[in-house]
């Protein structure tokens, strides 16, 4: 792929939940497209819909390879996975794709159902727009349905929103990251 950086080994890390459980997150990875074709089939339907405004039988694989093939710059995708190193199960998706404005990137998140609730959207959120803010991007947009009161919530609380705007269900959200202290260590710990 034209432009594509190296794999961002400083991405990979090791965080814990609320309820203590430890996930690993790193950067997508080409062969991950089959991964997030069964993931997609372990959504529910109100899930699936709230990421892809849709509810498709499958994940196409051809849409599975996009969304596996980033350049670890302008597109990156970073996963969160438990279990066994050789055969993890992903549990949930964050990513951020450019827009026409080169200093913004419209951002999109997926977590498991049975992970939801436990800390997980803002562990990858925090971990998404640092890695864009290191990567030039200092601005990023969310189109989040009306309905998906948790997405909506997770960035009102925990970025500044710069505007937003309603049309036909669909919230336009323009944030920029929130000065925060770095996260402890214990939650840092790099695998």
């Amino acid at each position: 792929m034209a432009g594509e950086s190296a794999y961002p080994g400083e991405l990979e890390c090791e965080v814990t939940l609320r309820d203590g459980s430890r996930l690993r997150l790193r950067p997508i990875r080409p062969e991950d497209a089959t991964r997030l074709i069964d993931f997609y089939d372990h959504l529910s339907r109100e899930t699936a819909y709230q990421r892809f405004f849709a509810v498709m039988k499958r994940l196409p694989p051809d849409w599975a390879r996009i969304l596996a093939s980033v350049d670890y710059r302008r597109r990156l995708a970073l996963v969160a996975e438990r279990g066994p190193a050789e055969s993890p199960e992903l549990v949930g998706v964050a990513r951020y794709e450019p827009t026409d404005d080169p200093s913004t990137a419209e951002v999109a998140f997926v977590v498991a159902d049975g992970v939801q609730g436990r800390g997980l959207g803002v562990i990858l959120l925090h971990h998404l727009l640092a890695a864009g803010r290191a990567r030039g991007i200092s601005n990023f947009v969310a189109y989040v349905l009306a309905d998906n009161h948790r997405m909506l919530d997770l960035l009102t609380r925990f970025t500044d929103v710069v505007r937003s705007s309603t049309e036909s269900g669909v919230v336009t959200v323009y944030f920029v990251p929130r000065a925060v202290p770095p996260l402890p260590l214990a939650q840092m710990a790099h695998g």
